[in-house]
């Protein structure tokens, strides 16, 4: 068709609002445009001009903006089926004036496709025609796509502030029966406030994200704080059901580049673009960005297919065994299964992925712990234990894949907030989840004492603080030691390593006890390579400090670097020194504490050497803590 056809077309289709709306007939199913491609001017045209329609069903993804079709009075004309429950229907939802239909997002197309969910008409806001016809869908293209295929007629708003995406976002003028010109700005979302516990969160997230990792994210303060959180990362891609500002802001600082993406390198794919004007204007006639239905975003065997693939999602609470709950809130109906689960499952599937769960660890303004022992009544379980991964908080990272329920317990009640541990430790041991007589610390763990440390070849640690949840590590590491090892550290060789001896070891006491744990970085098996600790000794006021390393980690600088954060973290917690003993010919122990910088004294009997190391009383210790040491 030539040009000066597509402008007849266009002309021919034109309409003013009130006789595009008067089209529609009543008992019909409409599909109102998503977030903020919502046609605003259509919507309100509903309840303006609609008084012919009767019996109609109204259904969408989350929109923006008002929703007048859903108040009270329009129930005879309209009802509304939420695909996503968002603030503008939830009221009308929750007092039974409108529906929820939960559905993994992936499936609607084809749910719409198959006319099992039969749509009638379209209602969508599109870009001006190009010169061959052609209008985008601009931030829009999820489940709409297959909406505007299977509506037997479709009403658009041509909006010249509708930007001009790519991908599979458009539609030809042949496809569109009525056209309705307005010019107003899209509906935008505020730029969430920064808070100190979304953004501790958003640093224990982005410690599971490697550089050039491919991540799925979505709107709201968490993934707004993750993206804070990224800036020192590297080549890192997008796949997701929904962009938003953070990924305009990590793709412009060069964080995001997609050299690394296994599917369409290069592009940040997205099904719909919610956010800012100036992220709609990022997204206009960008070939960065790679619009795509939900079908192919959200689809899990395509996210799969990615390597290294961090999916990133919200809970509104976990219970103690793993169990999701988002779509629900005090037994009522609040959003939605959305695409959680569509990605969830396909991280878990991918090549290194990982699959996250982040929430505040309370709510209510603290009074409510977010880890529960069972899920309120009425509570909706959108991920089920068996695919949850990782679960996230201010306080830490629960692993959870190929954890048995004490194990999961105990990771999810160390996550929680400090004041509400005792008592779910309590309701864990009611319900036999863990042992009758298991404790827990008390004290939060602090964030800055998780650090990567570089041994001398090269290789990549984590230190972190030990937790309750280290006992079966451990108790692994400690099998681990030969006959001689044990003899070396003055010991004889233990028998057994019971959870009663164990469990005593692992918990930190600031005023008594203190221990590191040291992992392969990366690793996610859990094994542990290293471990140190101290305890002080009430008659000497000096802390007794022991190491064991795997034996396949010795000689690396592991020990030196053992005793430099044991020192740190002694100092900080008013400890006066360290004290050990070691036999004369354990050269590489011996080593360690003499370069230590650590004023040493040391007193022989037979072959057993009794060393004591005082802390200086205020300045830095000495420059020959830094000289390479051999380590055990």
């Amino acid at each position: 068709m030539t040009i000066l056809g597509q402008n007849q077309l266009y002309l021919q289709r034109r309409s003013d609002l009130e006789s595009a709306i008067r089209c529609i007939p009543r008992g019909r199913r409409i599909l109102i445009g998503s977030g903020a491609g919502v046609p605003t001017r259509l919507v309100e045209g509903l309840t303006r001009y609609g008084d012919h329609l009767a019996d109609n069903e109204i259904v969408h993804l989350l929109t923006l903006g008002p929703a007048p079709y859903a108040e009270k009075g329009m129930e005879d004309r309209f009802r509304h089926t939420a695909f996503f429950i968002g603030p503008n229907v939830r009221s009308a939802v929750t007092e039974g004036r409108a529906d929820f239909l939960p559905v993994f997002l992936s499936e609607i197309p084809r749910l719409i496709r198959s006319r099992r969910m039969r749509i009638d008409v379209a209602l969508i806001r599109v870009s001006p025609p190009d010169a061959r016809g052609y209008v985008s869908l601009g931030v829009a293209v999820d489940i709409v796509r297959a909406g505007v295929a299977a509506a037997d007629l479709v009403i658009a708003e041509v909006n010249p502030r509708m930007p001009r995406t790519l991908g599979d976002s458009f539609l030809h003028l042949s496809e569109i029966h009525r056209l309705v010109e307005v010019d107003e700005p899209l509906p935008t979302l505020e730029k969430t406030p920064e808070d100190p516990v979304y953004d501790e969160i958003g640093r224990n997230i982005s410690r599971l994200i490697p550089d050039g990792a491919t991540i799925q994210t979505g709107i709201g303060r968490i993934p707004d704080a993750v993206a804070r959180s990224l800036t020192d990362k590297h080549d890192l891609g997008v796949h997701t059901e929904m962009l938003p500002d953070a990924v305009m802001t990590l793709a412009d600082a060069g964080v995001i580049t997609g050299k690394k993406k296994s599917v369409l390198p290069g592009k940040i794919v997205t099904s719909f673009v919610m956010g800012s004007q100036a992220l709609y204007d990022w997204a206009h006639d960008n070939p960065a960005v790679e619009m795509r239905p939900s079908d192919f975003t959200n689809d899990p065997f395509m996210i799969a297919r990615h390597d290294d693939f961090i999916a990133i999602n919200a809970a509104l609470a976990v219970d103690l065994t793993g169990q999701v709950a988002a779509d629900t809130l005090m037994g009522r109906f609040f959003s939605g299964i959305g695409g959680q689960v569509d990605f969830i499952r396909g991280a878990s599937r991918s090549h290194r992925g990982k699959a996250i769960i982040g929430m505040p660890s309370t709510a209510k303004g603290g009074t409510l712990s977010r880890i529960q022992p069972v899920l309120e009544e009425g509570a909706g379980i959108v991920t089920s234990r068996g695919d949850v991964h990782y679960v996230v908080t201010e306080y830490g990272i629960a692993d959870l894949w190929g954890k048995n329920i004490r194990q999961r317990a105990l990771a999810l009640i160390e996550i929680a907030h400090p004041d509400f541990r005792q008592e779910l430790l309590a309701a864990a041991k009611h319900r036999r989840y863990v042992f009758a007589d298991q404790r827990m610390s008390r004290e939060a763990y602090p964030s800055d004492e998780v650090g990567i440390e570089v041994l001398g070849d090269g290789s990549r640690v984590e230190m972190r603080p030990t937790r309750a949840t280290d006992e079966d590590a451990l108790q692994d590491l400690l099998y681990s030691l030969t006959e001689k090892d044990q003899l070396r550290r003055l010991r004889e060789p233990d028998a057994s390593h019971p959870h009663e001896r164990l469990q005593r070891v692992v918990i930190q006491d600031s005023e008594r006890r203190f221990g590191l744990v040291v992992t392969a970085a990366g690793d996610t098996t859990g094994e542990l390579v290293g471990w140190a600790r101290y305890e002080i000794d009430p008659a000497t006021e000096l802390a007794e400090v022991s190491f064991v390393v795997r034996g396949t980690w010795r000689h690396k600088g592991m020990g030196a670097l053992l005793l430099k954060r044991l020192t740190q973290a002694a100092r900080e917690r008013g400890v006066r020194g360290f004290q050990a003993r070691v036999r004369g010919n354990h050269y590489a122990m011996l080593s360690i504490f003499q370069d230590s910088g650590l004023a040493l004294e040391s007193q022989v009997d037979g072959e057993i050497h009794h060393v004591v190391m005082r802390f200086p009383e205020s300045g830095e210790i000495s420059d020959r803590a830094r000289k390479p040491a051999e380590a055990i």
